[in-house]
């Protein structure tokens, strides 16, 4: 599975949610500035290659859906990250995001609880 880039991820998060979607579907579904169609249209051809989208044909147009779910991915690049910046530690992620100010003790609390069930 390849890395996808930043537009192409925000084209496979789209996809995610609206499960089938046209070209111009997608478009619609872009926040801030919008890519030129036929450069939209490139980006979902690229998704298409690495296989990440499929389609189903309708005459000339096509629409997608995704082939590698939002979880796959996300474990395949989490776990990725995970070496990448943290040394493959856990500890070191949470550490971090406690540091920073993204995880409340609540949260923690309710991770602790959920791995504690677990066991």
């Amino acid at each position: 599975m390849q890395k996808l880039t930043n537009k192409e991820e925000e084209i496979m998060i789209i996809l995610w949610r609206l499960k089938k979607a046209f070209v111009k579907e997608i478009m619609a579904e872009i926040q801030g500035s919008k890519p030129h169609y036929n450069t939209l249209s490139t980006i979902v051809r690229n998704l298409e290659e690495k296989k990440y989208v499929g389609y189903e044909a309708f005459g000339n147009t096509h629409r997608y859906y995704p082939l590698i779910t939002l979880e796959a991915y996300r474990k395949k690049f989490v776990n990725s990250k995970l070496v990448e910046y943290f040394d493959n530690s856990y500890k070191s992620m949470v550490s971090f995001f406690a540091k920073e100010e993204k995880i409340s003790v609540k949260e923690l609390k309710e991770i602790i609880e959920l791995i504690e069930k677990k066991q």
